[in-house]
């Protein structure tokens, strides 16, 4: 598993006001998009493309297009779904399909509660989004999902990420074409699971607790 954490001023600053606890819910909301897509830039520098041959007002050129089957954007539920519009944004024309993952509070395992993906995911790319990799259960079983649909090569972004996550999706992916991008490495898990220093939980601070 290739893993990549982003280095740059621009990601750390909207991190550090991600994370800051006074940081109101529509900023919160509009900056986990703008983070998606500096991380999106990132992930997608392996898309696959295909050569094309254009004609500009002046001359013929060669430029390329996405590669079909067209990616796949798969948020988890319900977190992932804040990242979906900046991944959007930097590739309006993939596909997006939807994965329900839950967490138990005591046992920590995830299970799945809702898919809507493609019968079968032969020859795609997949792009998995998920805000926090914090024990790296939820977005394991995920990855496995969408492996046993037939995907050959995907890419998780998280916004966060810790060791112990990161060492438990290296363990999950063994030899399969896993990469893994995250906007920052944390100091690792609390006694709750929770990511330290991190930024609470995701989804309650872009959609509130109901």
């Amino acid at each position: 598993m290739r893993v990549f954490v982003a280095d740059h001023p621009l990601i750390t600053h909207k991190l550090t006001v991600l994370r800051d606890v006074k940081t109101p819910q529509p900023t919160f909301r509009l900056l986990v998009e703008e983070l998606m897509t500096l991380l999106a830039y990132e992930a997608t520098r392996e898309v696959r493309v295909d050569p094309i041959e254009i004609q500009t007002p002046v001359a013929t050129t060669t430029g390329v297009r996405l590669s079909e089957p067209l990616p796949l954007i798969v948020p988890i539920l319900r977190a992932g779904l804040g990242m979906l519009e900046g991944m959007v944004t930097l590739i309006p024309t993939a596909e997006v399909g939807f994965l329900g993952m839950v967490r138990d509070e005591e046992t920590l395992e995830p299970t799945t509660y809702a898919e809507r993906l493609p019968d079968s995911l032969a020859g795609r790319q997949c792009f998995v989004l998920d805000p926090m990799l914090a024990t790296g259960g939820s977005l394991a079983a995920a990855i496995d999902f969408l492996f046993e649909r037939g995907a050959d090569d995907i890419t998780a972004i998280c916004i966060l990420g810790t060791p112990e996550g990161v060492a438990l999706m290296e363990k999950a992916a063994g030899d399969r074409n896993v990469t893994l991008v995250l906007g920052a490495l944390d100091e690792g898990l609390d006694e709750h699971a929770y990511i330290v220093p991190g930024l609470g939980d995701a989804g309650d601070r872009l959609y509130g607790t109901a």
